[in-house]
């Protein structure tokens, strides 16, 4: 069953001896050539995405994953067979509807899962080696476990340069680089496909992603920081990300205004919620009459960016998803060159061992968003 561990449990249970293995069971389905019981057992040394150097006599055997957007560490973990027996904590990783981890993890039954606000207290409690969390976690998580002898790394994946690199990280910490190259070529020749696709239309239309953010109170649309993946997905795809100039961009999204986004007056809009439908907001915007001046609306060209666990604009594995789908609606004649169920099939079976029966069972009835 399911274990959720309050604070005094959690301090109790620090307090014991020993750890021993809080896994069993099969491995996960991820497909690769190697296994878990190939890993490397030798001393592992890392260089994480803050640049600190974090040393194990091993690969860690019990490893938890938590803090803030913790599940896009889990989805690239869970690409590695390794994983399934050596995670044994996690936070909650369900965004919108769904948490993916229940489908690759094979002893998410029996692991323990930290709530959202999980301290120091509770991650103690299920001793691990080591405990991976996202860089933005480090002042609120991580120095706190630091001081406590809790070895942490900290993952960045904000770009497909960090995916690679960090993708290597992962590969080191299990035991298992062997499979992070066959994840990094993946990666690599998906988007290569994509990029040479892309390059044969003599077009590039501006484009503008858009976060509709419902969480927050008044609603809002924002943008996301010059370095995020949005935009290079956009640049991959053969667009222009028109909201790089015009606004002063943070580090995290930034609210624009109407007269803004009419001042870019963007060729296609590409809407992103995390929280609720993305289609009724395109809906709304096509239906407002400040937005029928846009070029965008004009064309009918404002697609809500789709997705099924997790929205695929995110630096989530999905976003190479993101990536080719956004390829066939940036220049729709790449459609045929770029199967979008083709790929996310193909997604699914190599990094997640899922075969075409489990994708229709598991994946298909949970997509969202403007897919063919």
């Amino acid at each position: 069953m399911l274990v959720a561990l309050s604070a005094a449990t959690a301090l109790l249970l620090g307090a014991c001896g020993g750890a021993s293995s809080g896994t069993s069971g099969t491995s996960s389905g991820s497909a690769s050539g190697s296994s878990a019981a190939s890993a490397a057992t030798g001393p592992v040394t890392v260089t994480d995405a803050l640049g600190r150097t974090v040393s194990f006599a091993a690969p860690p055997k019990r490893i938890v994953i938590t803090g803030k957007a913790l599940f896009m560490i889990t989805d690239v973990a869970f690409m590695f067979p390794e994983a399934d027996q050596r995670v044994v904590a996690l936070g909650s990783g369900k965004q919108y509807k769904l948490d993916f981890a229940p489908i690759v993890d094979s002893n998410y039954s029996s692991a323990t899962v930290l709530g959202k606000t999980a301290g120091v207290d509770q991650v103690v409690a299920a001793k691990p080696d080591a405990v991976f969390l996202k860089t933005s976690a480090q002042s609120t998580l991580g120095k706190p476990l630091e001081a406590v002898g809790i070895k942490v790394v900290y993952f960045d994946l904000e770009t497909p340069q960090a995916y690679q690199r960090e993708i290597g990280t992962m590969g080191k910490l299990l035991g298992d680089p062997a499979r992070a190259q066959e994840l990094q070529s993946y990666f690599s020749d998906q988007t290569a496909k994509v990029k040479a696709a892309a390059s044969k239309s003599g077009t590039r239309p501006k484009v503008l992603v858009l976060y509709y953010d419902t969480k927050n109170s008044p609603v809002s649309f924002n943008v996301s920081p010059a370095d995020w993946i949005n935009v290079s997905e956009v640049q991959d795809a053969g667009g222009v990300p028109v909201w790089t100039s015009g606004v002063k961009l943070g580090n995290s999204w930034t609210t624009v205004s109407l007269e803004q986004i009419a001042a870019w007056n963007p060729d296609q809009v590409y809407l992103i919620t995390y929280f609720s439908d993305p289609k009724t907001v395109v809906d709304t915007i096509k239906a407002d009459a400040r937005w029928k001046g846009l070029t965008a609306v004009q064309h009918n060209a404002v697609y809500a960016f789709p997705g099924d666990y997790y929205s695929w604009d995110q630096p989530d594995p999905r976003w190479i998803l993101g990536l080719t789908w956004l390829a066939t609606k940036v220049h729709p004649e790449t459609a045929s060159a770029l199967d979008v169920d083709a790929t996310s099939r193909t997604f699914y079976q190599k990094l997640y061992g899922l075969d075409s029966t489990s994708y229709d069972q598991k994946v298909k009835p949970n997509l969202w968003g403007d897919l063919p």
